[in-house]
């Protein structure tokens, strides 16, 4: 994440050019971080001010370089449930034997009424 400004609130507005997150980040004594937009909710992000210092953070707790880690690929949307036979469908899947008890009990199968 880069410090991109100071919002007008005095927080400060921290973004991701990799994956669009947008943060406000308001310091002690009274913290707060509000999320201007979500973008990758998967990715970690980590914020640095100065370069050279955030090496030597990195080092001094066994985070490793600071470096650009690709995107995993966005899990592929389900399948849409199948849509529900036609109503014409339907009564050719119900026999003329179904159909006919069906009305002696008082369902209108065809007109999908109830009596």
């Amino acid at each position: 994440m880069r410090l991109t400004g100071r919002l007008a609130s005095g927080a400060d507005e921290w973004s991701c050019p990799s994956c669009g997150r947008r943060i406000s980040l308001k310091q002690p004594p009274e913290p707060d971080l509000i999320v201007l937009e979500a973008g990758d909710e998967t990715a970690v992000h980590v914020g640095v001010i100065d370069p050279e210092a955030a090496a030597g953070a990195a080092e001094r707790y066994g985070l490793g370089p600071i470096r650009e880690i690709p995107r995993a690929p966005r899990p592929a949307d389900p399948p849409a449930p199948p849509a529900p036979p036609a109503p014409a469908a339907r009564a050719e899947a119900v026999g003329a034997d179904d159909r006919r008890w069906l009305a002696e009990i008082g369902i209108d199968w065809d007109g999908d009424a109830a009596a």
